[in-house]
């Protein structure tokens, strides 16, 4: 019976510590916030380390390559694809923000991985679209009551997040905020330059440094 009984108990511990599987398009009914943040980093952060990992690379490279004036034709490229005229502008397009941010903005674009968006479309930043011809969704409510407001479908959380970065590094509206990217990696700092982000303005940029610290993200950078 003792046997037993200790045979039970180390496969009820087993049990009870193995990791749900969590998917994107299925959110569980009376999730805890434990658990709720739980299936947002196991959805979120895999994709985001991936994808900050691979531009990481290519920003080195480049930045390596201008230091040793090699790959002209490349870095005359690339300037081209970013609108672009002198190296450091080019090199604050392709360094890529430190993850805690992205995480942080993506817990609150998308009410940790729990909007319609996001469970619909793997849109986890809220990046609309302007696009007819492209995969798209349409929110609830109209702009003004009469404007319908698309947002971008994505066929998964890494394409998702590629395009977030690609909008940081290209939108016109983050011309400050990819500046100072490139002076500093202090996500606190980094922030306030995301006013233009949301409508709420430099009220974002507040939230966002308050979901860094409280949750700790700066872990992941």
């Amino acid at each position: 019976m003792k046997l037993i009984y200790i045979t039970l108990l180390v496969s009820s511990l087993a049990a009870s510590t193995v990791t749900p599987k969590f998917v994107a398009n299925v959110v569980p009914k009376n999730m805890s916030v434990q658990t709720k943040k739980k299936r947002f980093y196991a959805l979120v952060a895999p994709a985001v380390k991936k994808v900050y990992s691979d531009l990481m690379k290519e920003y080195l490279s480049v930045a390596k390559d201008m230091k040793n004036g090699k790959n002209k034709a490349k870095i005359a490229a690339l300037k081209t694809t970013y609108n672009v005229k002198t190296d450091n502008e080019l090199l604050a397009c392709l360094k890529p923000h430190p993850q805690s941010i992205a995480l942080a903005q993506a817990a609150m674009e998308s009410s940790w991985a729990t909007s319609r968006f996001f469970v619909k479309a793997y849109n986890i930043f809220g990046v609309w679209s302007t696009n007819k011809n492209e995969p798209r969704i349409a929110a609830n409510e109209k702009r003004g009551g009469k404007r319908t407001i698309w947002l971008r479908k994505f066929n998964s959380v890494e394409a998702s997040v590629k395009a977030y970065y690609r909008l940081m590094a290209r939108g016109k509206a983050y011309k400050e905020f990819r500046a100072l990217r490139l002076k500093t990696n202090d996500p606190h700092q980094l922030v306030k330059k995301l006013d233009k982000y949301s409508e709420i303005g430099a009220k974002y940029g507040k939230e966002l440094s308050q979901v860094i610290r409280f949750n700790k993200l700066v872990k992941y950078d």
